[in-house]
């Protein structure tokens, strides 16, 4: 029988970020795909994406859209044990 090649897990999910705007504020967690990331580019594909998402929710909201000064991963919370 032929030898089985093991295949590479899928990366699958969502990569977390925190966004600074350049009024100041700020915007936790927000969710990008994984399979836009991890290319040449490296983050930026997420900066372009949230950038798309800000503009379609400040139409919605009929307010002007905020620019983004920072992106920087979240960190990872691991859950805490169980006693």
């Amino acid at each position: 029988m032929a030898k089985r090649i093991k295949s590479r897990p899928q990366e699958r999910g969502f990569i977390m970020f925190d966004i600074v705007y350049t009024d100041g504020s700020r915007a936790s967690n927000r969710r990008v795909p994984v399979e836009i990331l991890g290319g040449l580019d490296g983050d930026e594909p997420a900066r372009q994406l949230i950038a798309e998402q800000e503009e379609e929710i400040a139409r919605k909201a009929g307010r002007p859209g905020r620019e983004i000064q920072s992106l920087t991963r979240s960190p990872i919370v691991k859950p805490k044990p169980v006693a």
